[in-house]
Parts: structure tokens; C-alpha cells; sequence
């Protein structure tokens, strides 16, 4: 990680700590380095200072890890130093936004999530009416991922730079802010169109924002607003397995495997950069990857 992007005063706090653990509790060496280490990496996610740092925050930073395959006793440990290092701040009177009691244990069961037939999908995206704006919104959410299997991160930070409408591409920024082009199935791309043509500017209120997918305030959509969203069609769908927002992600890529896709290509669309993978990515064309998608997948 990168301390120089830590502001001083959450270096300031985090080597508070630390004296406090050394001093006090008389933690080993290896000990203070592993908190250290711990809450380096939290601030250089968070990008906030203590103070201003929110429940929600800390509960997508741990929905995060868990995205890119951190274990569950990782998340643990870390989370016990994130509460350790938040009671202590407390007790030295400075202000917070929570009670440390208050973060969530997380458990996270290790499997792959409920994946939705290619009727099952389609049924549910055609269940999302197209009058209210937030609906249009949503189906052009869902749109999108189920075409792109963008990650619900990459969507929440797309902005409106990141499409190109005539190339039927998508720009996304994974992991490492590693870029990445993904193709559009002709279908979705209009439902996203007529959503920022039509109700982004409502949604903006002519504030000036690059975010494409606003919430009713004009605001960048949340991983909790979307959850919730997500959660509500899936109901209204009739959808009886649980859903999360990597369904949708893992649903895209079962579905183009099972049509005969290359995995190759499904690999690259994925944004997975493994050691074992990556190497492999390099001379795939970019046309190849395009046809592909254009092949397979059910909305093209």
C-alpha cells in the first residue's frame, strides 16, 4: 500500500495506536507490525480520516476483500484491528461515527453463490418496468452487469466517460486500477442509453457529477443502495434462490461457458489477473474478444 496517500492525521492516529500497543500492552514486535500492517491497508482503501469514516464504509471494505478472495480469518483479524483500533480512540476522547461494537462480525460462507438460469435472468430483467425513472435506472443496472459481469464495484464507479456508444464498448478499472474493454450486447447498451438520456439529468438535478448511476439524492449509488434494489426485483421477479450482486457476475460467465464460449475470453472479460492467467491475456485481439461476446451470450 501506499502511506503517502494516508492523510497525516490517520498516520498520526495509527502510530497512536501503536505506541499504546508497544507501551501498554506490551505486544510483540510482530504483533504491532500485523496491526500495522492492517490499518496501513484500511486507510489506504477508506481514503478518510477517523472521524470522518462511517459504518458503511468499513462494512464495503470487508465486502471487498471478500470480493478478491480474502479468508475468512483474514477478514477477522482485521476486523478485530479495525474495532481494537477504534475503542482505543474512543477512550482517548476523539470524536467517531459509530460504536466499534457495532461492526458487523461478517461471516462469510466460501462457495460459489446461486446461479440464475438464462430464463431465470432474462424473466428477471424483463420484470423491471420501464415508467418510474429509478426503474428505468434499474433495468439499465442490470442490463449492464448481466452484459458486462462487471463486478458491483466497477459499476458503482463507472462514470459517464467509460462508454463508448458507437464501439458498443465499456471501460472498466478492476483491481490495481488494471483498464480494461468490455463489449455491450446491442440490447442492454440501449437500455443504458435511455436511462442517461433521459433520467440522469433528472436524477443530477444539473449538478455537475461524472458518476453514470445516481440515486434519487443525485449522488453516486451505494453498494448498500444496490443491494437493496437488487434484492427487491429479485422478489418482484418471483426469484426464490438467494441473489447477490456476484450472482449476476457468476451467472454471466456460466452462461457463456455453457453456450461454448473460450474461457480464455471469459477469463479476460472477468478482469481475472492471476499468476496463472495473466499470461496468457496478452495477445488475445481485442475483435476476437467482441465476437465471442457477440456469439454467446444470451443478450446478443
Amino acid at each position: 500500500m501506499n502511506s503517502r496517500a494516508i492523510s497525516p492525521l490517520s498516520l498520526a492516529a495509527i502510530n497512536s495506536f501503536l505506541f499504546y500497543l508497544r507501551t501498554e500492552k506490551g505486544l510483540t514486535e510482530n504483533s504491532i507490525m500485523s496491526y500495522e500492517l492492517d490499518l496501513l491497508g484500511f486507510f489506504d482503501y477508506i481514503k478518510k480520516e477517523p472521524g470522518s469514516i462511517k459504518l458503511e464504509d468499513i462494512v464495503n471494505y470487508f465486502n471487498d476483500l471478500k470480493e478478491i478472495g480474502i479468508t475468512n480469518n483474514t477478514i477477522a483479524r482485521k476486523r478485530s484491528t479495525i474495532r481494537s483500533f477504534f475503542s482505543f480512540l474512543i477512550a482517548e476522547d476523539t470524536p467517531v461515527n459509530f460504536q466499534p461494537d457495532d461492526i458487523p462480525n461478517l461471516s462469510y460462507k466460501q462457495h460459489i453463490p446461486d446461479i440464475l438460469s438464462v430464463d431465470e435472468m432474462l424473466h428477471m430483467l424483463d420484470s423491471i418496468p420501464l415508467i418510474d425513472p429509478l426503474d428505468i435506472r434499474n433495468r439499465a443496472i442490470l442490463e449492464l452487469m448481466y452484459a458486462t459481469g462487471i463486478r458491483v464495484s466497477e459499476m458503482l464507479n463507472l462514470t459517464i466517460n467509460d462508454i463508448f456508444w458507437e464501439d458498443e464498448l465499456l471501460r472498466v478499472f478492476g483491481k490495481g486500477r488494471k483498464e480494461r474493454l468490455i463489449p455491450i450486447a446491442s440490447k442492454s447498451i440501449s437500455y443504458v442509453r435511455k436511462y442517461y438520456d433521459n433520467i440522469h439529468p433528472i436524477l443530477s438535478r444539473a449538478k455537475p457529477t461524472t458518476f453514470l448511476f445516481l440515486n434519487y439524492n443525485g449522488e453516486k449509488l451505494s453498494r448498500m443502495g444496490f443491494w437493496k434494489i437488487l434484492q427487491k426485483i429479485a422478489i418482484i421477479a418471483g426469484i426464490k434462490k438467494k441473489i447477490s450482486p456476484h450472482t449476476i457476475r457468476h451467472s454471466f460467465a456460466t452462461h457463456l461457458l455453457e453456450a461454448g464460449a473460450n474461457l480464455r475470453i471469459v477469463q479476460t472479460l472477468l478482469g481475472h489477473t492471476s499468476i496463472n492467467t495473466t499470461q496468457i491475456y496478452t495477445n488475445i485481439d481485442l475483435r476476437f474478444i467482441k465476437e465471442n461476446h457477440a456469439m454467446f451470450h444470451p443478450r446478443a
